[in-house]
Parts: structure tokens; C-alpha cells; sequence
């Protein structure tokens, strides 16, 4: 029992050593417990409409009289299609292929 506990012990630090997981969160080395999050955008126009859609869709879903967004406020659409292509830029696609590798580990009992 303790031999097979430590393979599999070393088949999980050999999975973790392998680096090419964890890469969605790239660690801020000035504040202790924080990370950044990469978001490819084409420029700040972009990067505008994004953060609007993003205000807007919350803006409408906290306030139940939404439609009368503030009157500063040209465009009241809300463009779905950038909300969701920011939700896939921010999936973690290799951290989920850990977290399979490591279910097929714990399988192997």
C-alpha cells in the first residue's frame, strides 16, 4: 500500500513538474496572492466596446426597469457574442487537461 501511494505520489509531482499546465493565471510577483489574466483584444476600441457590454449586460440584469438605461448611454444593445468570446478567453484549457490527468491517476487505486 505505501509503495503504490508513493507512485502514485511521484506520478503527481511528475505531472505538476511538467510546466505546461497552470498558464491561464501568470502570478503577479508584487502582490503576494494575485494573478494576471491575459485578454487579446485588437486595440482600445475593443477593449471599450468589451468593458460597455460587460456594464450594460449588468446594468440590465440588476435593474428590473433595465431598458431605461441612463440617458448618457447612446447604444443600449448589448453585444452577446463579445461577452461570451471574453468567457472563452478566460477558460482554463490546459489547467482542465491537469485536472483530467489527475482524475485518470486517482482512477488507477
Amino acid at each position: 500500500m505505501e509503495i503504490q501511494n508513493k507512485e502514485r505520489a511521484a506520478q503527481l509531482l511528475e505531472l505538476i513538474d511538467k510546466r505546461k499546465y497552470f498558464k491561464k493565471l501568470k502570478s503577479d510577483n508584487k502582490i503576494g496572492n494575485s494573478f494576471d489574466v491575459t485578454l487579446k483584444v485588437s486595440g482600445y476600441n475593443q477593449l471599450n466596446l468589451m468593458v460597455s457590454d460587460l456594464l450594460k449586460a449588468s446594468i440590465l440584469l440588476l435593474h428590473h426597469d433595465a431598458p431605461s438605461l441612463p440617458s448618457h448611454t447612446v447604444n443600449t444593445d448589448v453585444n452577446v457574442m463579445t461577452l461570451l468570446e471574453i468567457a472563452l478567453q478566460l477558460l482554463p484549457e490546459e489547467e482542465m487537461e491537469l485536472l483530467d490527468e489527475l482524475y485518470k491517476l486517482n482512477l488507477k487505486v
